[in-house]
């Protein structure tokens, strides 16, 4: 349901990733569900670990045709060796916010971007303060 919308609000078509964890830290990519040939992909994910998900779902999507991959994600963890992963992944760029600070690796890694979220945290502090919906700063 939150990816649909997300492509909509984007008005982009949507492809979905499917794929399955055969232990804690291990995925496999089953299948690439959606028409990726010839676009451009953003991966969305709420949190990078370990950097095995996006690598493999790069990969798949690469296999399928896409053209160029980006990824986001809300808390870039990056343990591990995650840092020298996506530096290798087949991605041009992975933003995340700063809920987890980056570690000094990761800023030396050109493909990863830090966005902040102080505003959205002040204005959800000020919304619980003046009792107004904080849902609406997310939708």
């Amino acid at each position: 349901e939150r990816a649909r919308a997300f492509a909509k609000k984007l008005r982009v078509p949507l492809a979905i990733i499917d794929k399955r964890r055969e232990d804690a830290d291990v995925v496999e990519v089953m299948n690439v569900i959606g028409i990726v040939q010839g676009k451009i992909c953003l991966i969305v994910d709420d949190m990078i670990d370990t950097g095995g998900t996006l690598v493999r779902g790069a990969r798949a999507l690469l296999d399928k045709g896409a053209e160029k991959i980006y990824a986001c994600c809300t808390h870039g963890v990056f343990a591990r060796d995650a840092i020298s992963r996506i530096c290798e992944a087949p991605v041009e760029q992975v933003v995340a916010t700063n809920s987890i600070p980056l570690s000094n690796e990761g800023q030396k890694c050109g493909k990863i971007k830090v966005l902040s979220v102080g505003r959205l945290l002040a204005r959800a502090i000020r919304s619980i303060h003046e009792e107004t919906s904080v849902s609406k700063l997310f939708i």
